[in-house]
């Protein structure tokens, strides 16, 4: 933790909160204005503590800001201490979103009963024990993210969808497939290639309607075709093209629930040249075409 000296200008804001019958929280932090914001909220000692940034970056302040651990863009915070509450006191500056959900640690342990030895601080001697660890957030925990902040369902089944919503992002969060190993993944030591994958990442999200192909982004970010496609699959979970692929799904299934725009531009703007392809595209991600999609925002 480094140490912090708060702005007392910064002033206080709100955030969006949504709460289950289970004491499932899930709370929006958003910042789209010109000034950093701070969002404050009292979190007992028996909650554990996710929070994803999804845009920009935070720091999140502790003892009366002498302490504070910054997260940046795509990165995630888990926080847990049963010895102390740990409120949230997060510092957002401009153009910034976090996304957090905190859990009782008892309905936590239920997620894993059967499970306590694989994820390590459910362990029995490690139920007391505070815990910490940042990861990075895989594309397949930006939808679920994204779909969290962004449902617009009617309250009768809000609650229902947000426990589904969070059991899900809970799976992802812990899944460890045993041919990806996040904490022996050499590229996390090596910040020069940190920054190349980070930039091949920005680079596709930028051109995600005409992207370069895999040979021309090496060339682009100077690091080797099988350092880039290893890479890549060990940060952020998926293959570049894959990552692409739910990006673009993402863009596509925002811009339709706005409604304001045509199927046909909605494909364009991704990427597809002709509306069929899009549609094939969305049905195959989400199990329903674009057209059902939206109308069932309305229905």
């Amino acid at each position: 933790m480094d140490s912090m000296n708060v702005d007392k200008s910064i002033a206080e804001r709100l955030s969006t909160e949504w709460l289950t019958p289970e004491g499932l929280l899930v709370l929006k932090c958003t910042n789209d204005g010109a000034e950093s914001q701070l969002f404050k909220r009292t979190v007992a000692s028996n909650m554990i503590q996710f929070h994803f940034c999804i845009k920009g970056n935070a720091q999140f302040i502790f003892n009366d800001g002498n302490y504070s651990l910054p997260l940046s863009e795509d990165r995630s915070l888990l926080l847990y201490n049963p010895q102390r509450e740990l409120p949230l006191n997060l510092v957002l500056p401009a153009a910034s979103w976090v996304v957090s959900v905190i859990v009782p640690i008892q309905k936590f342990h239920e997620f894993f009963s059967s499970e306590a030895n694989y994820i390590s601080f459910l362990s029995e001697e490690n139920r007391e024990r505070k815990y910490y660890k940042e990861a990075p957030i895989t594309p397949s925990m930006a939808i679920v993210l994204n779909q969290l902040v962004n449902t617009r369902l009617h309250a009768s089944v809000q609650s229902l969808y947000l426990k589904a919503k969070i059991y899900e992002l809970m799976s992802l969060y812990f899944h460890r497939p045993a041919h990806i190993d996040i904490e022996q993944c050499p590229f996390l030591a090596d910040e020069e290639n940190l920054v190349k994958l980070k930039r091949a990442k920005e680079i596709i999200i930028r051109r995600m309607a005409e992207p370069p192909t895999l040979q021309e982004l090496s060339d682009e970010i100077d690091l080797s075709l099988n350092k880039l496609k290893e890479g890549f699959k060990q940060v952020y979970g998926d293959s570049v093209f894959s990552f692409l692929f739910d990006y673009k799904m993402e863009v596509a299934r925002n811009m339709l629930a706005t409604g304001n725009y045509a199927v046909g531009d909605v494909g364009l703007k991704v990427g597809y040249s002709t509306a069929s392809h899009f549609i094939a595209a969305f049905k195959k991600k989400f199990g329903t075409t674009p057209k059902k999609f939206v109308m069932s925002l309305t229905s």
